[in-house]
């Protein structure tokens, strides 16, 4: 499977491409493999929200910056930001290198449940569409 279609079974998306995956009590988010495809070479992660903030479902968290264009970057759920990704300060790369794992981009902790986004398979058949 191409790197750009790749979708995790264990998380669910936004059709903005960005992905949650409850861990530990907290909501890990970051983009997809399909958006880090679309985007090409990341250069730039800008966050701008802090631990203790609190993003709201469907509004910006940040931006990305690639070679080819800026996004912004979506919250998938409501709730507190209880870490950020400070090593995208430095690296933000890893967006690229690894966006399921070390290319995360904030944690918050969310009174709502992420089964209110898509699961793999409908965020797949997203793609697929998307794609032509």
């Amino acid at each position: 499977m191409a790197q750009g279609t790749d979708v995790k079974k264990d998380r669910r998306y936004t059709k903005d491409h960005e992905w949650a995956l409850e861990a530990k009590g907290e909501i890990i988010v970051g983009i997809t493999a399909f958006a880090v495809d679309q985007l090409g070479d990341v250069t730039l992660v800008n966050i701008d929200v802090k631990a203790g903030e609190t993003v709201t479902a469907g509004k910006t968290f940040g931006t990305i910056e690639s070679v080819k264009t800026l996004s912004d970057l979506y919250a998938p759920l409501t709730g507190k930001v209880t870490r950020v990704n400070k090593a995208l300060e430095e690296k933000p790369e890893l967006v690229n290198d690894d966006c399921w794992g070390d290319g995360w981009m904030i944690a918050i902790e969310s009174t709502e449940t992420p089964k209110d986004l898509l699961d793999a398979e409908a965020y797949e058949k997203l793609v697929r569409e998307s794609a032509h």
